[in-house]
């Protein structure tokens, strides 16, 4: 079992940015894949960026390609989400997934594969 913890969310004015991380203990498969996702009151959740290992290969949703990256440390066991040009229509909470899926699963984001989760990290974003 992985357990997860976010930090880095914040409030920051619309066109700003903010890095979210998420440090990872517990046992790391030799294959999986780790996502971010975000929840905005009212809404449904929804994937924001995925990477899938071995490789790191990296996946967007559309509305976030060009402004946000994920990204991984490895020998820290962090995982990271810049967050450029943010909007205010993305305050949310944000949290970080973890979980054994295939490589097409991870590039769809599918929720319901990931089997770790963490407790979340808000994001305000003003106008």
């Amino acid at each position: 079992q992985v357990q997860l913890v976010e930090s880095g969310g914040g409030s920051v004015q619309a066109g700003g940015s903010l890095t979210l991380s998420c440090a990872a203990s517990g046992y790391i498969y030799s294959s999986y894949c780790m996502g971010w996702f975000r929840q905005a009151p009212g809404k449904e959740r929804e994937g924001v960026a995925s990477i899938y290992n071995p490789g790191g290969s990296t996946y967007y949703a559309d509305s976030v390609k060009g402004r946000f990256t994920i990204s991984q440390d490895n020998a820290k066991n962090t995982l990271y989400l810049q967050m450029n040009s943010l909007k205010p229509e993305e305050t949310a909470m944000y949290y970080c997934a973890a979980g054994r899926l295939e490589r097409l699963s991870c590039l769809r984001r599918d929720e319901a594969s990931f089997g770790g989760w963490g407790q979340g990290t808000q994001v305000t974003v003003s106008s």
